[in-house]
């Protein structure tokens, strides 16, 4: 996928956190230890730093959604950072967004911390993130 289809997809699938555009795709796929894995127009974006890895975003277009795309990503996700050398995994998500959570507590994520006002939805409204951790 190129970044501008990245851009295209991420913008159906969120209003908040704010969807990411085609010139912050190019910067973390111009980086060596960023990863890109896709099913369908879903993909998930993640990278490795150290023994460190970070899922940076994982977009399903409402159309999609519900039928374990994101949940076979975030297992894909899990196995490629540990053949990365990982041997844990972090990531953030909107507090409200229950789906996405359950997706990462069932892959294995507990939360770990709180980000209050951390993301700012088009209307100037502020929700908390929440940072949920794995050991690979």
């Amino acid at each position: 996928m190129t970044p501008a289809t990245l851009a295209r997809l991420h913008a159906l699938s969120f209003t908040t956190p704010r969807p990411w555009g085609e010139s912050e795709f190019a910067g973390f796929l111009s980086q060596p230890h960023s990863f890109l894995l896709t099913e369908g127009d879903a993909f998930l974006l993640g990278r490795v730093i150290a023994d460190e890895a970070e899922l940076l975003t994982l977009a399903t277009p409402p159309d999609q959604r519900g039928r374990g795309a994101a949940k076979r990503l975030v297992a894909a996700f899990l196995d490629q950072a540990r053949s990365r050398g990982a041997t844990s995994a972090f990531l953030e998500v909107a507090a409200d967004n229950a789906s996405a959570r359950h997706v990462y507590t069932q892959a294995g994520f507990t939360e770990s911390g709180h980000r209050r006002g951390y993301y700012r939805s088009p209307e100037g409204r502020y929700t908390d993130a929440i940072v949920m951790t794995c050991a690979l």
